[in-house]
């Protein structure tokens, strides 16, 4: 599928001349536990005694009828441990890791849940831990940034740019270069210089591997569309594994924000605002203005409103392989309420953005068609942000007298 790192003409590495020993070090490894069939069978041993896999297929009878039109069904990457995809990915680069003989480990974050999986990654492995956050995104995900914190980690909160997302990024490369032959950068999606694309997308591939079996064994037939969010793409490029050699139409749903037209959103593939750049060490498209800047990306999802997107993704496009939509915050708070209502699934807010279309199609199919959703990740951990998003005034109440307390 690609050459040298390049998805057509997407990816790459564009690194400092200071980081090629260390580049060119992580490739050989992760190219020699590819080719090691015992590397994957320590990894499917890990992932099944230490987290939760295989992770459950859920049928969503009552959305199904509430709808009508497509059977309904979800992968539930909420069970996963830590309550998120990201922990798949994390823990093949852990494994990694030991095979290099590193003993500290740092990592981006932006809602939180790769930040919590790398953490607990260290923890299991006994790695030093940083991890680098926008000051934004410290605020919004204070509870993840508690546990990143009784797990061990260093939590470095990044106060320059936007304070999100890319501004992380840029921090945690900027410490991989001082402390390269100790430290090992745990990339959380599928971005970046090659070879992170391909790595991250390959441990993720578990997740599609596990649902196609799942629903030919629970139906006999594939489903007509698969549904997944896409903020960097790791969760999406996992479940498209799957089916990206059937006649399945694979759907990503970007966040849309406060809708495409306001230009406050993250929607790169699904929106005419993104446009070919080169940035943090890779091509694909970014939101940029005609200079170049990185323009201020929003999302009511911490984890979307990354300015980037992974290069295979940008490729699949292209290729017209992957049809990109985009989700606005309205709608996905309307999606969420639903989903918790109707079958008691309490999907993380990234997550949402896929129901959301999901449910705008699922009525247009006939009942011979299914549609398969990723639950990446549950929305109970990610409760302030929830309840903010909802304006529910209890909760309101409840944080104002808790501030009261303190403040006494």
């Amino acid at each position: 599928m690609h050459d040298r790192g390049y998805y057509e003409e997407f990816g790459g590495a564009f690194i400092p001349e200071v980081l090629h020993a260390t580049f060119d070090e992580l490739e050989e490894a992760f190219r020699d536990a590819r080719h090691d069939p015992r590397f994957w069978q320590d990894y499917e041993t890990l992932m099944s005694t230490y987290s939760c896999r295989p992770t459950p297929l859920t049928y969503a009878e009552n959305l199904t009828e509430h709808f009508g039109g497509a059977r309904i069904y979800v992968k539930r990457e909420d069970l996963n441990h830590t309550g998120a995809h990201k922990a798949n990915n994390v823990m093949g680069q852990g494994l990694l890791v030991k095979r290099m003989g590193k003993k500290r480990v740092i990592a981006e974050t932006g809602a939180g849940q790769h930040g919590v999986a790398t953490a607990t990654m260290a923890a299991k492995f006994g790695f030093d831990c940083t991890i680098y956050m926008g000051e934004v995104d410290v605020e919004r995900q204070r509870p993840n940034v508690f546990w990143m914190e009784r797990l061990g980690a260093q939590v470095i909160p990044v106060r320059e740019g936007t304070r999100i997302l890319k501004d992380a990024i840029n921090e945690a490369f900027r410490d991989w270069v001082t402390h390269m032959e100790t430290t090992h950068y745990v990339l959380g999606t599928a971005c970046g210089p090659h070879p992170f694309p391909e790595m991250v997308s390959y441990f993720q591939s578990i997740v599609g591997q596990e649902a196609r079996e799942q629903i030919l064994e629970r139906e006999g037939r594939l489903p007509a569309r698969v549904y997944a969010c896409v903020g960097g793409g790791s969760n999406a490029l996992g479940i498209f594994h799957g089916f990206m050699n059937d006649g399945v139409e694979l759907v990503g749903v970007e966040a849309g924000g406060k809708g495409i037209q306001s230009g406050l959103h993250a929607s790169r593939l699904s929106s005419p605002d993104a446009s070919v750049g080169v940035a943090q060490g890779y091509k694909t498209y970014f939101l940029q203005d005609g200079d170049g800047q990185m323009r201020e990306t929003h999302s009511v999802a911490a984890g979307l409103d990354y300015v980037g997107v992974s290069p295979i993704l940008a490729a699949l496009k292209h290729r017209g392989r992957v049809r990109f939509e985009a989700a606005t915050d309205e709608e996905v708070v309307q999606a969420l309420a639903l989903t918790v209502r109707k079958e008691g699934l309490i999907p993380a807010l990234e997550s949402a953005h896929a129901f959301v279309q999901a449910f705008k199609e699922a009525p247009l199919l006939s009942s011979r068609d299914i549609v398969l959703i990723n639950q990446s990740g549950r929305g109970d951990k990610d409760i302030f942000t929830i309840a903010d998003a909802f304006g529910d005034p209890k909760w309101q109440k409840f944080i104002m007298d808790k501030g009261e307390k303190y403040r006494a």
